[in-house]
């Protein structure tokens, strides 16, 4: 038996503040949009190397407040970025864990937490 990828739908409200966090902070691309019709909730794909998230503004897809772990190798350099980026809202840290990895977490602007971390697992 085997098993593939996960995606992860995340709740999202407001179109703008998705893009602007997600594109614009993050560095993630749009990879496709669909709405059902004009002025309908929108459901995107974005991604950044090999993570890919779904945001969704339909009520029915999920909960706001959803947390997620993803792995990266670059974790110091993301960090680099995202603080050179100036986004006003958020101004993540690294964080030492117990274990020996760092994580650094950051709330998008609809309560979902992402934590980046360069604990990779095998």
């Amino acid at each position: 038996m085997g098993f593939g990828k996960t995606t992860p739908i995340l709740r999202i409200f407001d179109e703008a503040k998705a893009r602007e966090f997600y594109i614009g902070f993050l560095g993630f691309q749009v990879d496709w949009e669909h709405r059902f019709a004009e002025g309908m909730p929108l459901y995107m794909q974005v991604s950044k190397d090999g993570c890919m998230l779904h945001l969704s503004e339909h009520h029915g897809d999920c909960c706001p407040g959803a947390a997620l772990r993803i792995e990266t190798d670059e974790l110091e350099a993301f960090h680099r970025q995202l603080h050179a980026a100036g986004y006003m809202y958020a101004k993540p840290r690294l964080q030492g864990m117990p274990w020996g990895s760092q994580d650094m977490t950051i709330a998008d602007p609809f309560g979902n937490r992402l934590t980046f971390t360069n604990a990779i697992s095998t």
